[in-house]
């Protein structure tokens, strides 16, 4: 376990591999695991940019490079999600792959990732609008 602590989070979980690796399993398990249908079923057929982009705002939103937030300024994620009804159902969903996808990806700092599952299903749970 990496114990500079002045490192961000992006870097003590593994930086842009790891990013990529949560993100691809987080959708593979969304495409795959009939648990997260409601939630899938809200999203469009093709995830291809979402694998891209997710992984971006990820790694700025953990201390990484900010690619994403220059990319996309003034834009957060309760208004990049803003036309989509995301229920108590369909954010338990997401909290939950997103979980088991920082838990079933080999990282470098699994306290931090831990970590970052919590804040990420708290974040969420808290943009439910029904």
């Amino acid at each position: 376990m990496p114990t500079d602590t002045a490192a961000s989070p992006f870097e003590r979980v593994g930086g842009h591999p790891a990013m990529r690796a949560i993100t691809d399993r987080f959708y593979d398990l969304m495409d795959q695991d009939p648990a997260y249908a409601d939630l899938r079923a809200i999203h469009a057929a093709d995830l291809a940019e979402m694998r891209i982009q997710l992984p971006l705002f990820l790694a700025g939103w953990a201390g990484g490079p900010r690619d994403w937030f220059e990319a996309n300024p003034g834009k957060c994620m309760m208004s990049a999600h803003g036309g989509i009804p995301i229920t108590p159902d369909t954010a338990g969903q997401w909290a939950e792959a997103m979980t088991r996808a920082i838990a079933e990806v080999d990282l470098a700092d699994r306290e931090i990732a831990d970590a970052m599952a919590d804040v990420l299903s708290r974040m969420a749970r808290g943009m439910v609008r029904d």
